[in-house]
């Protein structure tokens, strides 16, 4: 995944606010954090992903997925942005940005999520 298409994926979430984090793109949510693209790595920092979910992740696909000592005990995983499938990353954002954005905004996406897909 190219950093243009990291950058449209994250933005195409309502609300997403794009900044800088370490001299690389972050992006927000009501304030709170999104995902980043960490400098040292050229990784993206996915959360809400349990324990027993980045272990498995990080067996299937070590190429992609992995973890610091500082996320050790954190809900979240690292996952490399050029090996990443962008497919994976807009379902790895969409749990976080159900999460952390206002109810709302989530009933409206869902609302117009279905108004698009014909559902009635």
């Amino acid at each position: 995944m190219t950093e243009a298409e990291m950058r449209d994926i994250c933005l195409s979430f309502p609300g997403v606010t794009e900044g800088t984090s370490y001299g690389r793109p972050s992006f927000l949510v009501n304030k709170k954090f999104f995902t980043r693209l960490r400098r040292e790595d050229d990784s993206l920092v996915l959360m809400e992903v349990g324990f027993d979910e980045r272990e498995m992740l990080m067996e299937a696909e070590p190429g992609t997925f992995h973890f610091t000592a500082h996320y050790k005990d954190y809900p979240a995983v690292l996952a490399r942005r050029e090996s990443l499938h962008p497919g994976s990353f807009r379902a790895f954002l969409e749990r976080r940005w159900r999460k952390i954005a206002a109810k709302s905004a989530v009933k409206a996406w869902e609302a117009s999520l279905d108004t698009s897909s014909g559902a009635t």
